[in-house]
């Protein structure tokens, strides 16, 4: 049977794994070296965990401190750099890699947030800055805007996942389906956005 732990640790394990191989697609497209494939995935991959961990105090972060994570950042940059035809075969392959890590972080994060004592306000805030920060990370090093500062709704699909487990806690319901629910949320919001082009609001004066 799979403890809750259990299912919370492997779906960071497979945001971070998503999350390095879209960072590790990204640098083969660019034509990067083995190396810079192993640093945009390990960025990707790394950052947004890292972050986390380090403002909820969580010394050494996981992703230091778990070699499992340096092996599964490392297996999808391998992955990305040995496989990327097929890899690229996937529809937008760095776009649903993207949102589905987008939507893995944001939860798990909220809820570590959650389970650190935070209120729910702080622990949304923090789900969505984990969720976005190895995007953004992965965006800054191949001189991109980072897709959390573009009109995408990238940020507020981060933001309703991480909603979908504080509001599941307040309820009272189950905590796995929760997370699964807010994983789907997140990462359908961000697909759905984009294959329909729907767009965070302007200022009108931009």
């Amino acid at each position: 049977m799979i403890t809750l732990g259990t299912l919370v640790v492997a779906l960071d394990l497979l945001g971070t794994f998503v999350f390095g191989l879209s960072g590790g697609t990204v640098a083969v497209r660019r034509g990067l070296d083995i190396f810079g494939v192993l640093v945009l995935a390990g960025a990707a991959a790394l950052a947004g965990g890292v972050v986390r961990d380090v403002l909820l105090g969580a010394t050494p972060p996981a992703a230091l401190d778990d070699r499992r994570y340096l092996l599964v950042a490392l297996g999808a940059a391998l992955t990305a750099f040995l496989f990327h035809p097929v890899v690229n075969r996937l529809l937008k392959p760095v776009m649903v890699l993207d949102a589905l890590g987008l939507g893995l972080f944001a939860v798990t994060g909220c809820r570590k947030a959650l389970e650190h004592g935070l209120d729910p306000l702080a622990s949304v805030l923090l789900g969505v800055l984990s969720a976005v920060g190895g995007g953004a990370l992965r965006d800054l090093l191949v001189t991109e805007v980072p897709r959390v500062l573009r009109e995408e709704i990238y940020a507020l699909a981060a933001l309703v996942g991480a909603a979908v487990v504080v509001a599941g806690q307040g309820l009272g319901l189950a905590e796995g389906p929760v997370l699964i629910a807010g994983v789907v949320a997140a990462s359908g919001l961000r697909i759905v956005s984009v294959l329909r082009n729907w767009s965070a609001p302007r200022s009108p004066w931009s």
